[in-house]
């Protein structure tokens, strides 16, 4: 999740465990631990693939923070002895507030890497996106009201009860979604395909699926405000014929670590030389996704891996317009909105709608 979001969560809890001994302190504290594990953001890892699949790593491993925890609270416990704060409640104050912060990232897209140092891929179970703004607002209600009132544990408790009520109501959206696009996918064939449903920005209210498929990849969305309308699939290439010159990269294998089947491939002209390309396909939406690299480029007759992966700048449309027409569609499953409308038409194979 953003920072902002983050350092509310941490500001909430903060008030919740020690808000009656610390009053404000606690909230103000909280904030700032809340932010502490995205901090590694500003360690340059080398490149845009590692600096990408590096973050979220041993600075939101569970066994790191949890050491953290217990370090911080015991010395705590000893330097504010006077307090009257038992190391139990500096235990929970350090604890929830350190561990909720990747546990809270590992509910996006994105997810988190919560067993650093074992290679295991990010765990994420996508229930939000990276922003929600409501999800937010929930926290940071409970959090003025602290501020302003002087009521610190009861308004911060009551606003950490609505935005996990939130979150409960983003997994059951997700259910019912999953519950209305299963039909589709056994009708052509795909509910084996390995698939990602999350959902679209700043809402619960409509998803996004995504289906990889060997050669292809699918997209539909599907709304909880959609009533019988049957999800669509819009099929698309994936650029599998490059994959395994990408996968004999290791910024290539790295990033199938990172994102495994939803991947997209491609070739294009960069600086005078045909490069080849991977874009993560989990992360935004069909024609702006925001994390495409560099893997190598044709060098006489042959790939060779690039000695530094470059991020490239989305190709996209109107940001704007897509988010509009995304709104719009949150609402009603008529008009149709195609995905496809936002991408380069060679991408597209077949689709449902009438595009």
């Amino acid at each position: 999740m953003d920072s902002i979001t983050q350092a509310a969560l941490g500001a909430a809890i903060g008030g919740t465990v020690l808000g009656r001994r610390l009053g404000r302190k606690a909230v103000l504290l909280g904030a700032a631990l809340g932010t502490l594990p995205d901090l590694d953001v500003i360690i340059d890892y080398g490149d845009a693939v590692a600096n990408v699949t590096e973050h979220r790593g041993f600075s939101h491993s569970l066994f790191v923070l949890a050491g953290l925890a217990i370090a911080l609270a015991l010395l705590s416990a000893r330097l504010a002895a006077a307090r009257d704060i038992s190391l139990r409640h500096w235990g929970l104050f350090f604890g929830l507030i350190l561990l909720t912060h990747p546990l809270l990232d590992a509910l996006t897209t994105y997810g988190t890497q919560l067993w650093w140092p074992m290679e295991e891929r990010p765990a994420a179970w996508p229930i939000v996106f990276i922003i929600d703004p409501l999800y937010s607002l929930l926290l940071l209600a409970g959090i003025g009201v602290a501020l302003v009132s002087g009521k610190v544990q009861r308004a911060t408790r009551w606003g950490l009860a609505l935005s996990c009520a939130y979150l409960v109501l983003a997994v059951g959206a997700k259910q019912l979604v999953e519950s209305r696009i299963e039909p589709v996918l056994a009708d052509n064939g795909l509910q084996e395909a390995p698939r990602l449903v999350q959902p679209t920005p700043f809402n619960i209210l409509l998803w996004r699926v995504t289906v990889a498929d060997g050669e292809h990849y699918h997209e539909a969305l599907a709304g909880v405000l959609d009533g019988d309308s049957v999800p669509q699939l819009e099929t698309y290439a994936r650029g599998a014929p490059l994959e395994a010159t990408a996968l004999g990269t290791a910024r290539g294998q790295r990033l199938d670590w990172f994102a495994g089947p939803f991947l997209r491939y491609e070739t294009r002209q960069i600086d005078g030389r045909k490069t080849l390309v991977a874009t993560d396909l989990r992360l935004g939406f069909p024609g702006f996704h925001p994390f495409t690299f560099t893997l190598a480029t044709r060098e006489s007759g042959s790939w060779q891996s690039v000695e530094t992966s470059e991020q490239l700048p989305a190709k996209s449309s109107n940001t704007r317009e897509a988010l509009a027409l995304l709104g719009t569609r949150i609402l009603s499953p008529e008009p149709v909105l195609c995905t496809s409308d936002f991408v380069p038409r060679q991408w597209l194979i077949r689709t449902s709608y009438p595009c």
